[in-house]
């Protein structure tokens, strides 16, 4: 099938965790700090979606072995007798994600029609900085560990905005497996990310809009949604509410362009739609719904 342009509504939450550190900043979690907001670039996200796809068995361009980063040079050199077919046949986050790469002194640019904005909290976000002591001391005449700083969120509700480009899917030759792959990616990826700085962190609502045809574009999905704050300085998913009155509105009114919206939602996160909690299905009924399993 011939895949059309898609639009993404990616939330998850994290807590006592570090979503994404900043090596210029002591690997604070990136904060917009006039507005309090924490941020997430979109390689951490794209690299939640790597790390799933490495663990299915697929052979992927930007990959690590033994927990260690490749080069793009050593990558590369696998790959130095190789066409576009085949690399865009067995490169999965090619397809998704683009690449570009020297191979025999000639450039291979592929524009990876799956691209993401920078995440952002929707809730102001709070840093907790505490002091850790290492069981491995500096040198061997010390008696004592090293002293270093941990940095984390308190409670940070991050909104990502992403879109599939129907036409740039035909020269990566991204497959609709692939899409669906997406989907479970951004469904299990984080989950499954059990490391001591990403544990804390939970995907709660998932939507990707395909649309009928290459042309359509609704905007950012993030402006038409608006957290409640139920408790002041929340510090839980069941102390705020997701109003989407707007983004029903947007979706119902362009309903002849959907073709198909797949999505999860998590219980945990209440929606509220014309003043009233309801369930995913009820606020977005008579839309073509897929539930993601």
């Amino acid at each position: 099938m011939t895949i059309t342009n898609n639009e993404i509504l990616y939330l998850y939450d994290a807590k006592l965790t570090n979503p994404n550190g900043d090596p210029d900043e002591e690997n604070r979690p990136r904060m917009d700090y006039e507005r309090e907001m924490n941020l997430v670039s979109d390689l951490r996200l794209k690299r939640y979606i790597r790390d799933y796809l490495d663990a299915k068995g697929h052979d992927i361009f930007v990959r690590r072995v033994d927990d260690e980063p490749v080069t793009a040079d050593k990558r590369i050199k696998d790959l130095d007798d190789s066409s576009n077919e085949w690399i865009l046949n067995n490169l999965t986050d090619v397809r998704m994600f683009g690449a570009t790469m020297t191979v025999k002194k000639d450039n291979k640019t592929f524009i990876g029609p799956i691209q993401f904005n920078w995440g952002y909290s929707l809730n102001k976000v709070e840093l907790l900085e505490a002091s850790i002591t290492s069981h491995f001391s500096a040198s061997e005449t010390a008696t004592q560990g090293t002293i270093g700083k941990d940095f984390r969120v308190k409670y940070s509700l991050i909104a990502f905005s992403g879109v599939v480009s129907g036409n740039r899917a035909k020269k990566t030759m991204l497959k609709d497996e692939d899409l669906i792959l997406l989907d479970e990616a951004m469904k299990y990826a984080i989950p499954n990310l059990a490391t001591r700085s990403k544990i804390g962190q939970y995907p709660r609502l998932y939507i990707r809009t395909e649309y009928v045809d290459n042309e359509t574009i609704l905007g950012d999905y993030r402006d038409y949604i608006e957290l409640k704050e139920n408790v002041p300085n929340i510090r839980d998913i069941n102390e705020c509410s997701l109003i989407i009155d707007r983004l029903v509105e947007l979706f119902k009114g362009n309903k002849e362009k959907i073709k198909n919206i797949f999505y999860f939602a998590d219980e945990k996160l209440e929606m509220i739609f014309q003043g009233e909690r309801v369930s995913f299905e009820e606020a977005f009924k008579d839309l073509p719904l897929k539930q993601i399993e």
